[in-house]
């Protein structure tokens, strides 16, 4: 981001705290003031109450996808949907931050809406790079593309929460950075135009708005231009998916998350010579899978983050 010291990896360094995790231990954080809190390993979070409006945040299902790192895809969508359904308390609704599939076939979209729809919540669905991949583009217009804007951007207010769902897909070079364009830049201005600068803001996705690791194209080139945007606001939560692992940054008031894949795990950044489906013994590859749920509590100014693994 424009303004922050930078490291050779892209990432800033300056007044950052990140906490990384590959390897499937669900935290919960609390935000507050811009300063993360954990409160406990995923078994004790889930036993505290969680008053306020919970949502859920799944990404990168890739249904379709048969290769030896996941099999089945399919399947293991639907062990996450089944860990959702088994939760206490319904969520308020679900957030899906792209690579709904792998090949943007229309068969991929059926089964993906049949195994999601058991869920029976409402979800806010953008686009991942393979949900692009048909020669029309037309797929994921047509299905999860009405009453949006552009290429297929959108808000909308929850729980005294304003959530922004942003397209960064569009044209989208191989091993390139996501790009927002001027044209969802300028809505997006316009959008928080008026907006009090006490109301928390989400931004969600499919490839990070910040810059993780630019040689595998993990970031947005324009990404800054949206943060700027948001600056003023007390409470702002990015959410996005694309890396496949739990990435968290807090940086002054804003707090970045990416998500778990329920598909396949990818390598962390720089430990292979390229990303893509990371092959993981069988035993353990449920334990990178997972998905995430994000508490609100009204004048609390934070969201809480739990990610769960599908197992362990």
């Amino acid at each position: 981001m424009s303004g922050h010291d930078h490291g050779e990896d892209g990432v800033s360094r300056r007044k950052v705290l990140e906490c990384m995790t590959w390897a499937g231990t669900g935290v919960l954080w609390t935000i507050t003031g811009g300063v993360p809190r954990s409160l406990g390993i995923i078994d004790s979070a889930q036993a505290a109450t969680t008053p306020g409006m919970t949502f859920l945040q799944i990404s990168d299902s890739h249904v379709g996808f048969d290769k030896p790192a996941n099999p089945n895809a399919l399947g293991t969508l639907e062990e996450a949907v089944n860990k959702i359904n088994a939760m206490p308390a319904k969520p308020s609704f679900m957030i899906h931050t792209g690579d709904i599939t792998h090949l943007s076939k229309t068969a991929e979209f059926d089964n993906a809406e049949r195994i999601i729809s058991q869920t029976k919540l409402d979800v806010h669905y953008v686009p991942g790079e393979h949900d692009f991949l048909d020669e029309e583009v037309k797929f994921y217009r047509e299905r999860y593309g009405r009453g949006t804007k552009g290429q297929g951007w959108y808000s909308f207010d929850a729980g005294g929460v304003h959530f922004i769902g942003l397209v960064n897909v569009v044209d989208l070079k191989a091993g390139g950075l996501g790009n927002l364009g001027a044209e969802q830049l300028e809505w997006l201005e316009d959008d928080l135009r008026g907006k009090s600068k006490s109301t928390p803001i989400v931004l969600f996705a499919h490839i990070p708005l910040w810059t993780v690791y630019p040689q595998w194209g993990w970031g947005t080139e324009d990404g800054a231009r949206a943060l700027e945007y948001v600056k003023g606001f007390g409470s702002v939560t990015v959410l996005n998916g694309h890396i496949h692992q739990v990435m968290q940054k807090v940086e002054g008031n804003v707090t970045f998350h990416t998500a778990r894949s329920t598909a396949f795990p990818q390598p962390a950044p720089g430990t292979a010579p390229s990303p893509g489906p990371m092959k993981v013994e069988d035993a353990k590859l449920r334990s990178m899978l997972g998905v995430a749920s994000v508490n609100f509590t009204q004048g609390d100014q934070r969201l809480a983050i739990i990610d769960t693994p599908l197992q362990g």
